[in-house]
This record gives structure tokens, sequence and C-alpha cells, in this order.
């Protein structure tokens, strides 16, 4: 037998409790959310199951895999992670991995999607996902094959996470309308379009979502929590989403990138006034390291 769940994340009904934004309509929206919520116990013969663990056998899907450490609080949230846990008569194994997949992972997908008669894990869901499962992430973009997405809209909130508040976009710089909004209202030109992107590329933004870039974030945690979280997305043509979130702290390169923004509009736009002088310090040390 095999069990599978659906739930949301998180909890609605303390959003709806404190936040000014949400009116009673809210509630019939999440109601209904909850009644949709399914549970399902698949059944199979025996003969079944053994043709599907010598298939997953034969995949060899975690050798040589190098799994992550999984923590229930990281402090840099990517746009997918996921553990999966192999039970034996001998015990167990645990994989974790966050943006990053076994080289079988699409072939484990459809042998679950032949099995079970539904994507399992969501492959369809992936493709729009800007993650090394379909794309390839380069330090001068997002690439499907030889092909390079090319940026729609990118997005950049920071806020308060005590007392809380819902994010507030502090920027948006929309492609297709050429236009920026947020801290700085303003029609976009080419000449804005080039210079954004020539950041985007120098400061390797597109990798920040890779562990690689975590270092500071891996080895040290920050001085003093300063209360602010963040969020940055970038959407290509086709609607795929890159995204990452930040709880107190940042990718390796974050302050270089803060920093020539500052230089360039007077604004602390990135807000790095928030990070203690001992943290600064430190993504210093290991941004340096990245673009040397």
């Amino acid at each position: 037998m095999a069990y599978y769940k659906i739930s949301e994340r998180g909890s609605g009904d303390k959003f709806l409790e404190e936040s000014s934004l949400c009116d009673d309509s809210w509630i019939d929206i999440l109601v209904d959310l909850r009644r949709n919520m399914t549970s399902e116990i698949h059944k199979f013969s025996f003969e079944e199951s053994d043709e599907l663990i010598h298939e997953f056998i034969s995949l060899k899907l975690f050798d040589g895999f190098v799994s992550e450490e999984f923590s229930y609080f990281e402090k840099l949230e990517l746009i997918y992670s996921c553990i999966v846990i192999i039970y034996s008569t001998d015990g167990f194994e645990e994989y974790s991995f966050k943006n990053n997949f076994p080289k079988d992972w699409i072939r484990f997908g459809e042998l679950l999607k032949d099995f079970f008669k539904f994507d399992v894990l969501h492959l369809n869901y992936q493709k729009q996902l800007a993650t090394p499962l379909y794309y390839t992430l380069k330090e001068d973009g997002v690439y499907f094959g030889e092909d390079r997405l090319e940026i729609k809209a990118i997005e950049f909130g920071h806020y308060r996470c005590y007392p809380y508040e819902m994010p507030n976009p502090r920027l948006i710089v929309n492609f297709d309308e050429n236009t920026i909004a947020g801290y700085i209202d303003k029609d976009l030109t080419d000449k804005d379009k080039e210079l954004i992107l020539n950041l985007l590329e120098k400061y390797h933004v597109y990798l920040w979502t890779q562990s690689d870039y975590h270092l500071k974030s891996k080895n040290h945690d920050p001085e003093d929590l300063e209360g602010y979280d963040w969020y940055l997305e970038i959407v290509f043509k086709g609607d795929v989403v890159w995204h990452l979130f930040g709880y107190n702290d940042y990718p390796d390169t974050y302050v270089h990138l803060a920093r020539e923004i500052m230089a360039i509009t007077q604004m602390d736009l990135l807000e790095i006034n928030t990070i203690d002088e001992a943290n600064i310090n430190l993504f210093e040390e290991y941004g340096n390291s990245k673009l040397a």
C-alpha cells in the first residue's frame, strides 16, 4: 500500500487573525482550500511492488549523490527542497536536497507516474521553477538548453518580521511594461535594463539558490537578529520563476551587490544598514572569494 497526502503549508487562521488586509471573504477561500485537501491510499500486488523495487534498484538513483544536511529552519529558503527516506530490513537511508537533484530524478518521477497513474513528483510543475532539474543556472543567466531565458520581471521585498507584517514590495522592475515601482518610480530605459542585467551577472545572483553561495549562512549565525526578512523573485518569459527567501541572513555576494546599488541610486535599497559590522565583515570575506 502507498499513502499519499496533500496538505497546505502554515496556518491560515493565524494569518487571518493578524492581517488587517483580510476580510471575511478570505475565510471562505481558506475553508474551501481545506475541504479539497486529500489523502489517498493506493493498493498494489506483490508482483507489482517487486517490479517497482526492481526498477528503482536498477535506476541507482542515489549512487554518488551527496546528501545535504536537513534543517527544520533554513536561514535561506529555496524554491524546492525534498527528503527521501528508503526503509529496508537493515534500517533506513535518508537523502536531503535543496534546488539540486539526483541525476535520474526525472526518470524516477516517470517511474512513479507509470505506477500510480499520477504525477507524484509534480514534474510538470517543476518545469515552471528555475532549478537545475530542467534548467542550467550560470553566472550570466538561466538557460533552457542553449537558450538563455529572457527576464520578464524582478520583485524584491524587505520587511520587518516582528511585529508581523505582510511582505511589502520595495522594488518591482517590469521589463515588459518598462517601469520601476516602489522605492523608485520611473520609466525603465534601455540603459537601466542593461545596468540591471549587468549587476545580476556581476554578482552571480542567478546562482544564489545554489548551496555554494550560502557558505556564510551555513558557517555563521548572525551576531544580532535584526528582525528583517526579505525575498527576491525573478520571473522569466514563459512564467518560469526563480525565487529565494531569507530570514536574517543573505547569500555571500549580497552585500557587494547592495553597495553598488547604493552607489548608483544613493539609496540603501537592499537595506544593509540592518546588518551589524561583524556580519558585514564576514560577507566581505565570503563574497570576495566568490568574485575573485
